[in-house]
């Protein structure tokens, strides 16, 4: 095997398509990623999408874009365009773009064709009598009093149905299979149901009738050669009938391979339950970077090579199965740690007036912009007799083993200099507002010459430079690790926390930060630049943690 051969991935869908191109089933391949147009996109989609695009490429085939139009209540041009954007960040490239709409009147022309057949009625039972005669698991359903009707009087109500002669909901078309069947997706299942309004985003007024998504979505992957439709394992039981529309129509049959769909610890992954996170406003939007969409990760920070990274760690699977979320985490801070530029800043900031120092002096120091990249060089960080560090970095009574800044101890400014705590301010409550301290000369760059050590190492900036700025830290949006058990669970769990806006400061260099960009704060985190950030205004948005802190939550049992 070449080292190429060697390297290549490979699960159970994979070698079903390499089993099917060396038996000549297949002569090439040909995949699509067929999104619904009515929401954005999240991790979940991803691994889908990935799956498609990478087994196409792999086999030197082509992927198709075709979004699944065939409901008008609920789709918007918005969600195509945004859809689009978010594959095109990922790195997805298609050969073109279809709808399902594009297909609408080839589809009406095959559902005409099972009427003829016998194969198909119109069925006047409302949708709760519809219901109510499919039966369960364990007993068969019953047959529709309109089965039986001749195939001129269903060709007939057919077309009225399709030139808006009927209100909503007042009639559909069912296929006619077995109300016996098994399985129940066999039961006669529905076919066309009528929507008046409102318009299509790409057809306007020409349907009244609209196809129901297991009508559409096999005979489109026929219509447009799909070879392999590879999809998550909800659609399995469905496969039966798509190979049953398929055989009695006689034409081109694609080959369906289910795969176990992303699941992940503290998230929800219902496009109805996140519609339900946005609307009644527990998050700010679908971009919220809370959120598990695309958008909320972009703006988080996420790059789109960790987000690859993690669904390559994930890997294919045919059983259900829970990653953690943990492990995206991980991925983030890995992709990140190689290529963000370092930076210092105070989120909780607390003053320090270095007594000793010249009142009007400012000096230089030399900051390394990336310890992981050398090529990434240095920076000047300007440093003053007053400074701001962390609320966390000091203790007028520290705890045992605390070796950060105290009455009477000494710490090295990072990239400046040795000082020692000598007093500390009070506001009338007792709170701590000002530190007073005194420095080292001969510390500068963080050494002294007489080789004497201190424990800790604090970050800091320089109040006459500092630039204010929002910091929005952003934590997991639920406390629970499974919070879809149950329809109301996941609204009962969600973490009071995880929004917190803070006012803090930076360090010169990052007040002209560009929207998007991406940065370590030292000791802190990696952080983003909100697309809300203005020059007058920066805004930070947490994107992870320099550590897994629920981790160790967790291992503490908190």
């Amino acid at each position: 095997m070449s080292p190429e051969e060697l390297n290549k991935p490979s699960d159970f869908i994979r070698e079903a398509v390499a089993e099917d191109l060396r038996t000549g089933r297949f002569h090439y391949v040909r995949t699509r990623l067929p999104p619904e147009p009515n929401g954005y996109l999240h991790i979940g989609h991803v691994k889908a999408f990935m799956i498609d695009y990478l087994v196409a490429k792999e086999n030197n085939g082509e992927l198709i874009l075709r979004f699944d139009d065939t409901n008008p209540t609920k789709e918007e041009t918005e969600f195509v365009d945004a859809i689009m954007d978010d594959a095109r960040w990922l790195g997805i490239e298609w050969v073109r773009v279809t709808y399902a709409s594009d297909y609408f009147d080839l589809l009406y022309d095959w559902a005409v064709q099972l009427v003829k057949k016998g194969l198909a009625y119109v069925d006047d039972q409302t949708p709760e009598e519809v219901s109510a005669n499919r039966g369960t698991l364990t007993q068969a359903g019953k047959n529709s009093p309109y089965r039986n009707r001749s195939v001129e009087e269903n060709l007939d109500l057919l077309e009225r149905m399709k030139n808006g002669e009927f209100p909503d909901g007042s009639r559909i078309l069912r296929a006619k299979i077995d109300m016996a069947h098994p399985n129940i997706n066999m039961r006669d299942p529905a076919m066309y149901r009528i929507i008046h309004n409102p318009p299509h985003h790409r057809t306007g007024d020409k349907w009244k009738i609209y196809p129901m998504y297991d009508w559409s979505h096999g005979q489109n992957d026929s219509m447009e050669g799909i070879t392999h439709s590879l999809c998550s394992r909800e659609y399995e039981n469905h496969r039966p009938l798509y190979e049953w529309f398929l055989e009695q129509l006689d034409v081109f049959k694609p080959r369906q391979i289910e795969f176990a769909r992303l699941n992940m610890t503290y998230t929800v992954m219902s496009k109805r339950k996140l519609r339900r996170l946005v609307e009644e406003k527990v998050v700010r939007g679908w971009d919220d970077p809370r959120m598990p969409t695309l958008r909320g990760m972009r703006r988080r920070g996420y790059t789109a090579e960790a987000v690859l990274d993690f669904i390559r760690r994930v890997g294919v699977a045919k059983n259900y199965s829970v990653s953690d979320v943990a492990l995206l985490e991980e991925c983030v801070r890995d992709d990140l740690n190689k290529h963000s530029l370092r930076r210092m800043a105070v989120i909780r900031p607390l003053k320090v007036v270095i007594d000793n120092y010249p009142d009007d002096l400012v000096e230089e120091m030399d900051a390394v912009n990336n310890p992981e990249d050398p090529s990434a060089g240095t920076r000047k960080v300007p440093f003053s007799k007053v400074i701001y560090i962390e609320q966390d970095d000091f203790r007028e009574a520290p705890p045992p083993k605390y070796h950060r800044l105290f009455p009477g101890n000494e710490v090295r400014l990072r990239y400046a200099y040795f000082i020692k705590c000598t007093d500390v301010v009070q506001d009338a409550e007792g709170h701590v507002i000002e530190i007073h301290a005194t420095y080292d000369p001969s510390t500068k760059g963080g050494d002294a010459p007489d080789g004497r050590k201190v424990k800790s190492t604090i970050h800091w900036v320089s109040a006459r430079h500092a630039q204010e700025v929002e910091v929005r830290m952003y934590d997991r949006l639920f406390n629970k690790e499974n919070p879809e058990e149950g329809e109301e669970g996941f609204l009962n769990c969600l973490n009071p926390n995880s929004l917190e806006i803070l006012s803090g400061f930076v360090e010169p260099a990052l007040t002209s930060a560009e929207p998007g960009s991406r940065f370590q704060f030292e000791r802190l985190g990696y952080f983003c630049v909100d697309p809300d950030s203005a020059p007058e205004k920066p805004i930070f948005n947490l994107t992870v943690n320099l550590k897994d802190t629920w981790a160790k939550m967790e291992k503490k049992g908190k």
